[in-house]
């Protein structure tokens, strides 16, 4: 049946206005709940009502702005939430013939005697093997071997490699962490170093850069690891090439995280006014306003004044304006891409998060 042909009364209609009036509902939905509005008036002044309330709470400040003024919590949130629903609807694999299930099984169910099974396994191979290790009187010769650094990794292992797992630990000072990684190429390899290795940093700006070839998950440990080595020209390239090319939004996001630090560059700034317009990802494009927002705030730097509030015993930060007073034209492209996005764009929570951005920038960078 298409959305024309559905029916619906005042009391289907009715609980579903609040939806209809915030653009949060399907398409058969809106198509029958416009027919049933063409016919009703009674439904129609309660339209009117809900509009008028949200116009009413759009108008005043919201708290939202205050408890996570770059709203990058809710922005993540959304597009996990998103994620999470795709890989939902995805059908599930067929499960996988495993030979050996029933022992894992048995060995489940009967933990004690699986471990004495394990250690009468161990001894029995231990008693084997020492018969053919060499002794001390024994007449074999051993041969001395030279034990070398693994040699580099070349563009073909690159191309054939792997990536097993990536452990980063994350340095307490300015230094980079280290990172361990384990490559499956030819032979197994595990590099150990941090990103002022150059063997470390070709594979992760290869893996960030082959987006189809590896894991999500791994994608965004790399992203995790290379966020420390934002200001390298080669890494924050890799970084760039990750938001305009991964097709999973959760890696857009890391990306973005990762080049928090280095928001002003005009690179940067190229590439999210560029999100802005093509992404897909609600929480790409808010996270793209609040990367915008921050170069600002990065650029003018200013002191953040304190205030007493006379119901909490602590000094409260209230942060002046975030952009400079400018006509830097990067600026004025900023506010005009924002104030596309608060009238034209389809998600209401990013024309809702523009709006937000223009007021933080203020009045006089908006004019």
């Amino acid at each position: 049946m298409s959305a024309g042909e559905i029916k619906m009364n005042c009391a289907e209609v009715a609980p579903l206005l609040v939806f209809f009036a915030c653009d949060e509902v399907g398409a058969e939905e809106r198509g029958a709940i416009e027919t049933h509005l063409a016919e009703c008036a009674e439904c129609r002044a309660l339209l009117a009502e809900e509009n008028a309330l949200h116009e009413s709470l759009c108008a005043i400040p919201q708290v939202a702005d205050e408890l996570d003024r770059t709203g990058m919590l809710l922005a993540r949130c959304r597009s996990e939430l998103a994620e999470s629903l795709d890989e939902m609807a995805m059908p599930a694999e067929p499960e996988k013939w495993q030979p050996f299930g029933w022992v894992r099984r048995w060995m489940a169910l009967r933990p004690g005697w699986s471990a004495a099974g394990l250690l009468a396994a161990g001894a029995i191979l231990g008693v084997q093997l020492l018969q053919w290790l060499p002794t001390e009187n024994s007449n074999i010769k051993g041969t001395a071997m030279k034990v070398s650094a693994a040699p580099a990794l070349s563009d073909e292992q690159l191309a054939k490699m792997a990536v097993g797992s990536i452990n980063f630990a994350p340095s307490v000072d300015s230094a980079p962490g280290t990172v361990q990684l384990q490559i499956s190429a030819e032979q197994p390899v595990t590099l150990s170093g941090n990103l002022d290795d150059n063997d470390v940093r070709r594979v992760l700006t290869y893996v960030v850069r082959n987006s189809d070839r590896f894991d999500a998950g791994v994608r965004i440990d790399c992203l995790d690891a290379l966020k420390a080595r934002a200001h390298d020209g080669e890494i924050r390239a890799a970084l760039l090439d990750a938001i305009g090319h991964d097709q999973n939004p959760a890696v857009r996001m890391k990306a973005l995280e990762a080049l928090r630090e280095v928001a002003g560059e005009k690179d940067v700034r190229e590439a999210l006014l560029d999100r802005l317009n093509i992404d897909s990802n609600p929480g790409v494009r808010v996270e793209a306003v609040n990367l915008l927002v921050r170069s600002l705030e990065v650029e003018s730097a200013p002191q953040v004044a304190m205030q007493v509030d006379s119901d909490m015993p602590m000094l409260a930060p209230v942060a002046p304006s975030a952009a400079p007073p400018s006509s830097d034209p990067s600026v004025r492209r900023i506010v005009r891409a924002l104030e596309d996005l608060q009238h034209s764009d389809p998600n209401r929570y990013v024309r809702l998060r523009s709006a937000a951005a223009l007021r933080q920038i203020g009045p006089s960078e908006v004019q």
